[in-house]
């Protein structure tokens, strides 16, 4: 079995006059939060195999959070700048093209739309809207990633943070 799990980035500061988009931090809140979420995600999956985020330094400091909840160093993140630049069902197909059979489990740091649209398009009863934070787990039966295709995998779970 295969799974890819979409995590959205945490809550991040306002657009603002000299700070990019792609330099956006988590607020204080949105750190928060996603320590919550990483606790509640090691609840459901013992390893989130690998990891691979945008590059944009809200989503990596997402990442940064549920590594350190499984106590995964930093440098075994992947950065993969098509999760910012080109996110996409299609860019997906092309990382998941490009991993060994031997990783059974991703976990991906991106960004809306596209991490509530390829979960959506993945599995086949469909997937509701990625707020902030939100952890959707999608797995497939099958042993490689060129069995991943599009409407046939199964939403395992879905978390996200509470008002």
């Amino acid at each position: 079995m295969k799974k890819i799990i979409f995590v959205r980035h945490g809550r991040a500061e306002e657009h603002s006059e000299g700070i990019s988009d792609f330099e956006r931090s988590l607020t204080i809140k949105g750190k928060v939060i996603s320590r919550e979420m990483a606790r509640m995600f090691s609840d459901k999956e013992s390893d989130p195999g690998l990891i691979i985020t945008s590059p944009a330094f809200r989503a990596l400091e997402t990442a940064f959070v549920f590594a350190s909840e499984f106590g995964i160093s930093y440098d075994n993140i992947v950065i993969n700048s098509n999760l910012y630049f080109k996110a996409g069902i299609k860019n997906l197909f092309e990382i998941i093209g490009r991993l060994d059979d031997h990783i059974n489990t991703i976990t991906l740091f991106g960004h809306n739309p596209a991490f509530t649209e390829m979960p959506d398009r993945l599995s086949t009863s469909g997937c509701e809207f990625l707020t902030k934070t939100s952890v959707v787990c999608i797995s497939f039966k099958t042993d490689t990633w060129s069995g991943v295709k599009l409407d046939s995998g199964k939403e395992e779970y879905f978390l996200k943070p509470e008002k």
